[in-house]
């Protein structure tokens, strides 16, 4: 590669990570954000849900005067409220999208790109099946619902099956089937992988982007410890830059 990274995408930061404490929709979004835009390094930022509406409409102000691109991750939300889109039960995965629809609609106002969540448990074997396609039902549902409002590209980000947060999504060959059903109907989908999963998934980068490579759509760069008996083990994200917090790449 003779050219500099930005030529081939957008390097941000993942700014709910950095900053946990907002996780939950409240605090000091303004100042953090503010630090965030005056560092020339980053051209991309990735929020969650804000809580008070004008707290909400200045940070999008500021993160347009810093002409910063915008990513939303919904992920404090369906973790913290344990939103499954991918449940065996009809009326809590309909539950799940509803609500997500509703930050969908936040992503807009803010001007997001991409509209980054997870999925659910991996229920096990026998209900494995059942549970894939719930996830393509919903993801379909959630494309349709973006798409109706102008919104952002809906983004699946994978993380791991069995170590931590145990998701559906998860493996690359499972991630393969879900992409191809969900994008040969909608041109707004995409996958995020996280340099932290591929590990956990017990995967080399080869294993995991090679097959997905047609329906990448962005990626966070974070790192995690795999030996059980280390401090850290899991999806903790230890330091690798400043704060310890994943940074995203946008194409």
């Amino acid at each position: 590669m003779n050219q500099p990274i930005e030529a081939f995408c957008r390097l941000g930061l993942v700014h709910f990570m950095a900053f946990p404490e907002l996780a939950g929709g409240e605090g000091p979004w303004e100042e953090t954000i503010r630090r965030i835009a005056l560092d020339p390094f980053f051209t991309a930022i990735e929020i969650t849900h804000i809580e008070d509406p004008g707290v909400r409409e200045r940070v999008r102000d500021l993160i347009r005067l810093a002409r910063l691109s915008v990513g939303y991750g919904d992920h404090p939300a369906i973790l913290g409220r344990k939103l499954n889109i991918n449940a065996l039960n009809e009326s809590e995965r309909g539950a799940a999208c509803t609500e997500l629809k509703k930050h969908m609609d936040e992503a807009f106002f803010m001007g997001a790109e991409t509209f980054v969540i997870l999925s659910g448990k991996d229920p096990g074997d026998p209900d494995r099946e059942k549970a894939v396609a719930a996830l393509v039902k919903s993801l379909d549902e959630l494309c349709v619902y973006s798409a109706s409002i102008g919104g952002p590209r809906v983004l699946l980000e994978l993380f791991d099956c069995e170590v931590d947060k145990c998701c559906l999504m998860g493996p690359t060959s499972l991630a393969v089937k879900v992409a191809e059903e969900v994008g040969v109907r909608r041109n707004n989908f995409g996958l995020l992988v996280d340099l932290s999963h591929i590990p956990l998934l017990q995967e080399s980068p080869r294993q995991a982007l090679v097959p997905i490579k047609k329906y990448l759509a962005g990626a966070h760069l974070g790192n995690a410890v795999i030996q059980a008996d280390c401090a850290g083990y899991g999806d903790y994200h230890p330091i690798l830059a400043a704060r310890g917090a994943p940074m995203i790449c946008r194409r």
